[in-house]
């Protein structure tokens, strides 16, 4: 499964905010190749020929493949903030804006999910400063979700008797959708989306309206 046959929906090409084009080119072939192979099998050379280059013309704009991956990395999760803390910080009870965090959130991990994979499977293979970088990340977007449990636990909505261990699992649920969706499958992003949202309402006991 390549990048190009990801279900962008209304955003933009892929990486947009990635150039010069030159550079754009070798993340989203480093993305196909990191989906495919894992990180530690792709080769520089692997990279650059995908993206139709030669090798040297790689370290013309990332200095090495772990750049690369961190790049990818950190793009992405910064994306996934931006989306759980749209919904966290939105109008609305907790349990429509616990709605919506998941709806958005599983829906660009269906629309991105070759990158998705890339980005949340191959955290390990972060040096330990670019990792640390990665998982403070990783835990504000579990702050924001958990945030919103607990307001609505607070506010009677909810009935979750262990807020960290139910922000792990919903996040996990939304996460693993990059591992198995696939664009000729049944269901759209949309309608994944949806149907976690609902799956999550169940999980925390949400009092329906």
């Amino acid at each position: 499964m390549s990048v190009a046959e990801e279900t962008p929906g209304g955003e933009d090409m892929p990486w947009g905010e990635v150039t010069p084009e030159a550079a754009r080119r070798l993340l989203v072939a480093a993305v196909e190749a990191f989906a495919e192979r894992g990180y530690h099998a792709t080769t520089t050379r692997d990279i650059a020929g995908r993206a139709g280059m030669s090798p040297a013309a790689l370290y013309i704009h990332y200095k090495t493949k772990e750049e690369l991956l961190h790049r990818i990395s950190r793009i992405g999760h910064d994306k996934a903030l931006e989306i759980l803390r749209a919904a966290a910080d939105g109008e609305g009870t907790a349990g429509e804006r616990l709605a919506d965090a998941v709806r958005s959130f599983v829906r660009w991990h269906a629309e991105r999910h070759t990158t998705a994979r890339v980005v949340q499977y191959e955290l390990d293979a972060l040096g330990p400063e670019h990792r640390t970088e990665i998982v403070a990340l990783r835990r504000e977007s579990d702050a924001a979700v958990r945030r919103i449990i607990n307001e609505g636990v607070a506010a009677g909505e909810f009935d979750v008797p262990d807020v960290p261990g139910t922000t792990v699992a919903v996040l996990s649920l939304c996460i693993d959708v990059s591992r198995w969706f696939n664009t000729q499958g049944r269901r759209t992003p949309d309608e994944v989306g949806a149907l976690y949202a609902d799956l999550v309402l169940r999980m925390v006991g949400a009092q329906k309206k």
